[in-house]
């Protein structure tokens, strides 16, 4: 079971090129101010501009650097079932502990599709999946019914909610059971995820500030909901100004300012953040006393 704070990691990009000894510095970094679990190559570590070979060599480098310290989720999604397929292949080799699958986005199957691409998955390849549901991004989104039964199949474990739906946390455990381990995957929604019944955050806003993400998460856990709520209250500005432009702008530009020698660097068609974006990153990092 995962839970916590999990960072969705940014791949750090230096003229073109993925910049290995900075990520290593990052990972540890992230290990050592309480994240529970990261997640290499997810949307925002930018996996949609990586080619195939690039994209599982983050993965590893991500894990040899962990080196079991906290699990690794592995970005391995792909609306192409044979290329989640090969992803997850890759990332069970090299040691990751579960397989981060976004819905296939693009083709947007139906829910009799969605069930095709996850079986068929699970049956090719025992390493655990989380179901990703991020409909503004795929347009698909499983239904809780759907979610049930795949639910049943034992290497199905969890789901990142992208829904910005809080009702879908009570629908999903009455589907899958409480025992099914269910991530937000909105930073701004998250008290009231775990409230619901969620167990942790993958986060974007993590990346920046993981020691307040994760005494944020850590509060939620031990049911201190007025500590949370205080934590909610620095965190919040910051987790809106994330996405003031098109993400990873945004948080790029934040570790440009908060992470010693982060190159402010992203693949295109994404591009640096407007004027005003940046204006409001910097803003909320005043107000999370980060600078």
């Amino acid at each position: 079971m995962f839970s916590g704070s999990i960072p969705a990691l940014v791949t750090p990009f230096r003229d073109g090129a993925f910049d290995e000894k900075l990520f290593r510095g990052f990972v540890d970094w992230q290990i050592s101010e309480g994240s529970s679990a990261l997640v290499p190559c997810g949307t925002t570590g930018e996996s949609a501009t990586m080619s195939i070979e690039e994209h599982n060599h983050v993965v590893r480098v991500c894990i040899e650097q962990a080196a079991g310290r906290v699990p690794v989720i592995a970005g391995c999604g792909s609306n192409d079932t044979l290329v989640a397929l090969e992803h997850m292949r890759s990332a069970q080799a090299a040691g990751a502990d579960a397989a981060l699958v976004v819905l296939p986005y693009y083709n947007r199957p139906n829910q009799d599709g969605l069930l095709l691409h996850y079986r068929y998955l699970a049956e090719h390849c025992d390493l655990p999946i989380v179901v990703y549901n991020v409909p503004a991004r795929t347009v698909t989104d499983i239904q809780p019914e759907t979610l049930g039964q795949l639910a049943e199949i034992k290497t199905i474990i969890g789901i990142k909610d992208a829904t910005g739906k809080l009702e879908r946390v009570s629908a999903q455990r009455l589907r899958c059971g409480p025992e099914f381990c269910q991530l937000s995957g909105n930073d701004d929604t998250a008290l009231g995820f775990n409230a619901m019944g969620g167990v942790g955050c993958i986060s974007v806003t993590a990346n920046v500030l993981p020691g307040l993400c994760a005494d944020f998460q850590r509060a939620c856990t031990e049911g201190r909901w007025t500590d949370a709520l205080a934590l909610q209250d620095r965190l919040f500005p910051l987790h809106s100004a994330l996405f003031t432009d098109a993400s990873p702008g945004p948080v790029k530009y934040a570790l440009s300012r908060t992470y010693a020698d982060f190159p402010a660097e992203l693949r295109m068609p994404m591009t640096w953040p407007s004027e005003a974006s940046r204006d409001a990153v910097d803003a909320a990092l005043v107000h999370a006393g980060a600078v």
